[in-house]
């Protein structure tokens, strides 16, 4: 078998210098976005050492609304600022006060808005509509096609999320060229369309979320029953594809190879998209959800880290390619490897069904190459290479 060779794949490897519009029939006044929101009181309780909040959101139905929000800061010795996080929650969540204690645990201050005009109560997670809330969100969105653009879930969602980056950067101890965004499932496909939107985020961490819905994702069957012209129209207002070319800040892609929502080959195209340095990271069967499984992985604290905060970051994979039947790959690292891994299926048919194996690969610390066997029965392969904190960086996988 020939060389094959994919190079300069983590390295920004488009070079445009002028902005791709956005989605026809799409606009944002990012003149007034960018502007700190007004802010009002809300009788959720705040949590140790985390506000509650209401700020102001899009007009819905011609009526004003608010978006509900939980904040915080480490703490900030005088005359010093902090890195920030914007955190977005997927569907069946709302804002989480304890995702933003990961983070100001860690140095940085956060903000999670909820997106589809809700409030938390009672026991986590479980929350309610508020009577200032803009259109329900998630797969209502699909419902939602004959109204106005400006009254449609991502509409008001994506507002939301660029407000709220507003309000954090203005805080007091916040260092508004520092912030970065990372969302969960659909706060990470509302990752992908927002880092096409503000270009202010200094980094992007879509969980799960990406683009190309309409080819393959859990959705397939909603857009049957719009049919073919709403969903096409859906498609070209609100799929991640229209706007990931034009975001130009790094992106960690997180997923995992087995995921319901949002399966490789759709993952695989939307990471391509924008011009940027990416960086992937694929778990075998990651589980998908809030919590630990999408809010926590240290590969996402470690790229912030490296970022925002200029600390080690995560080893970057050069180049990559297969000669005869051997996969490999060319890295740089930081910190010290700890191993490499082939990770493969032999089986074809729907990604979320195939079982996936490992075999160990050989790393050359010296000349900074991964190499592996394929097995002759491979159907997709891809390497991992993992690090001394057991951060996994993965490249592209390659169908065979």
């Amino acid at each position: 078998m020939g060389l094959l060779v994919l190079a300069a794949i983590h390295a920004g490897q488009a070079c445009a210098t002028d902005t791709p519009p956005l989605p026809a029939g799409v606009s944002f006044d990012l003149s007034t976005l960018e502007k700190p929101p007004t802010v009002y009181p809300t009788d959720v309780a705040p949590a140790d050492g985390v506000q509650a909040i209401f700020y102001e959101g899009a007009v819905f139905q011609g009526k004003p609304t608010r978006v509900f929000a939980y904040y915080g800061l480490p703490q900030v010795p005088v005359g010093e600022k902090v890195p920030a996080m914007v955190l977005i929650h997927g569907g069946g969540g709302t804002a989480f006060d304890r995702w933003v204690k990961v983070w100001t645990a860690r140095g940085y201050a956060a903000i999670a808005m909820d997106t589809c005009g809700c409030v938390p109560i009672g026991s986590y997670g479980k929350w309610q509509r508020h009577e200032h809330g803009g259109p329900p969100g998630w797969d209502a969105s699909f419902s939602q096609l004959d109204a106005p653009v400006e009254d449609q879930w991502t509409y008001h969602a994506v507002q939301a999320v660029v407000r709220g980056h507003s309000l954090l950067r203005s805080l007091p101890g916040v260092d508004a060229e520092r912030v970065g965004v990372t969302g969960i499932s659909w706060g990470g496909y509302l990752t992908s369309v927002v880092s096409g939107v503000d270009s202010r985020f200094q980094l992007a961490v879509p969980v799960y979320g990406c683009g190309f819905l309409g080819e393959n994702s859990a959705w397939l069957g909603a857009f049957e029953k719009l049919g073919p012209e709403k969903s096409q129209r859906w498609l070209q207002q609100w799929d991640p594809s229209g706007y990931l070319p034009r975001a130009r800040m790094p992106i960690l892609w997180v997923n995992g190879t087995n995921d319901f929502a949002y399966p490789m080959d759709s993952w695989q195209k939307s990471y391509r998209l924008p011009t940027g340095v990416r960086t992937l990271c694929l778990r075998i069967r990651m589980p998908h959800g809030h919590g630990p499984a999408g809010e926590n992985p240290d590969e996402i604290h470690h790229f912030a880290n490296q970022h925002l905060k200029h600390s080690p970051g995560l080893p970057r994979i050069t180049g990559q390619g297969q000669s005869n039947n051997e996969a490999w790959a060319t890295f740089e690292s930081p910190v010290p490897i700890l191993k490499g891994e082939l990770s493969f299926t032999r089986d074809p048919g729907r990604w979320q069904d195939r079982k996936w194996e490992q075999t160990p690969a050989q790393v050359d610390i010296a000349s900074g190459r991964i190499t592996a066997p394929i097995p002759a029965d491979a159907k997709v392969y891809y390497l991992n290479l993992f690090d001394q904190r057991n951060c996994a960086v993965s490249t592209e996988h390659i169908e065979r």
